[in-house]
């Protein structure tokens, strides 16, 4: 008779083991149909820069020295007459200032002395190109290309160079134009942060990657966070959303010791309206949402719902701290058009797809470039991460699925609700508070498959250097990283 209490026993384990095991349904993904992710289609381009990489290597100093001063002047010219009167996104001009920006790029890269010079020349078109899209219109696909075109095609050619450039020649700091505030500030690696500047930053995971790159113009950039200094004491703060916290407030020690790969520092505009009539509106925006973090605990927005206030995501803090002032970020609203890798940031929890993604702050004409930090030796792990992310999207949009251990789920099941009973009492379990237990099992599939073709790449990396003499160019890195998808 005893063997009967022992029966229900075990069926009923077992029945909650199967009721654990039902597959997670996504519900239906909806884009916007009439978008389209931007596309450089310039394959022909970047293999000729690297033909005349190669040729100019072989050139003397002095012939090479000719050449660029003659590129650089000519671009010089361009700039000059960029910086004049009003022009449309789709001007002549723009492009030509393009075209003799990558015609200079490779002879740099034969000679990075010449650096300096022609990151001048970067800053100064970027600093043009923002200037004058505070007059196109914000969400129309021409200005938002053309912008997108010279400050992330810019910023490109400028890493190109630093990658090829020996180790140690190259600065980590690269200050951007002056800006003046009136907000108190502290001093951070030798550039003064401001309270309300905000921090754009690159994480090292697998994800971080993913969330830069997978928007309609992949950027990156995957975390945004909110400098604070206290008027009266001086102590800076960084108020930021994390997956494991929800929104929290990190001394400055502890936001630059959590890894990232490069930090870039914004500030809005003095002359923005907003600021002209109260030049301490960005300092009330981070004192409002230092207050507003001190007062009750805000989950983590896995949906990316910047319209929702009661949870956040990274981006949402710095747009809702700068809406209470009347200053509305992200002129053009963020959008995620490819079906395929929709369907993946879904897998993730992500419901809407257009939204505010970190890297497209960048191209906001209200915000000026302070200064960036490159890390270096993280420069090419950025490469590689971005490569592989891009290849593994080319997957998600010919219709692979993100793909989990289903026979994990009841467990990781039962550690999210141990973990919900750990966030009643603030504590932080082992699932993020608002992730599903699909989610946190894709999100360790995808890391482990992302790391796996990492390691490939960069073994086939370190084999193109030692047969070239240099290290591979982006468009290199993704075909190694397409041949490594493609192996079992």
């Amino acid at each position: 008779m005893k063997t009967k209490p022992l029966a229900a026993l075990l069926g009923g384990l077992l029945l909650l083991l199967m009721l654990l095991a039902i597959p997670q349904i996504l519900p239906e993904i909806k884009t916007d149909a009439a978008r389209s992710p931007f596309v450089w289609d310039r394959d022909q381009l970047w293999e000729a820069l690297e033909t005349q990489f190669s040729e100019a290597r072989r050139w003397s100093s002095g012939k090479l020295d000719r050449h660029i001063d003659r590129g650089l002047t000519r671009l010089e010219m361009l700039i000059g007459r960029l910086e004049g009167p009003s022009l449309a996104p789709d001007a002549a001009l723009w492009g030509q200032a393009e075209e003799r920006l990558w015609a200079v790029a490779p002879l740099i890269a034969a000679r990075p002395k010449q650096f300096v010079r022609f990151n001048q020349n970067v800053n100064c078109l970027q600093r043009a190109a923002k200037r004058q899209a505070r007059d196109w219109p914000p969400d129309q696909p021409a200005g938002r290309n053309r912008l997108y075109r010279l400050i992330y095609g810019g910023r490109t050619s400028s890493e190109e160079i630093a990658l090829q450039a020996p180790d140690g020649t190259l600065p980590a700091l690269f200050p951007g134009a002056a800006q003046p505030s009136a907000t108190p500030g502290i001093t951070v690696h030798g550039i003064t942060v401001h309270s309300g500047d905000i921090l754009v930053s690159r994480g090292g995971a697998p994800t971080s990657a993913l969330i830069a790159r997978g928007s309609d113009y992949p950027g990156n950039f995957s975390h945004v966070a909110l400098a604070y200094v206290d008027a009266r004491s001086g102590q800076g703060a960084v108020i930021e959303a994390l997956i494991e916290k929800g929104v929290v407030i990190t001394s400055v020690d502890d936001y630059l010791r959590d890894k990232k790969l490069r930090i870039l520092v914004l500030r809005p505009r003095a002359e923005l309206p907003a600021i002209r009539e109260n030049p301490m509106a960005p300092h009330e925006a981070a004192s409002r949402m230092f207050q507003r973090v001190q007062g009750r605990h805000i989950p983590y927005d896995f949906a990316m719902d910047f319209q929702n206030p009661d949870k956040m995501f990274c981006s949402e803090v710095v747009y809702a701290a700068y809406d209470r002032v009347g200053i509305r970020l992200w002129t053009g609203l963020s959008r995620i058009s490819a079906p395929g890798t929709a369907r993946w940031l879904a897998g993730f929890g992500v419901s809407h797809f257009i939204t505010l993604e970190p890297s497209d702050l960048e191209y906001d004409p209200q915000l000026a470039v302070v200064a960036e930090w490159r890390d270096p030796e993280a420069l090419f792990k950025d490469h590689l991460d971005n490569a592989v992310t891009d290849v593994m999207l080319e997957g998600a949009n010919a219709g692979e699925k993100l793909q989990y251990n289903g026979y994990l789920l009841p467990l990781v099941r039962l550690a999210r609700l141990y973990s919900m009973f750990k966030n009643l009492w603030g504590a932080i379990g082992p699932v993020p508070e608002g992730m599903t237990a699909t989610a946190a099992l894709r999100h360790r599939w995808y890391s482990a498959r992302h790391n796996l073709l990492v390691q490939r790449v960069r073994a086939a990396a370190e084999e193109f250097a030692m047969h070239n003499g240099y290290r591979p160019p982006y468009w290199e890195l993704v075909k190694m990283a397409r041949r490594a998808r493609q192996s079992p």
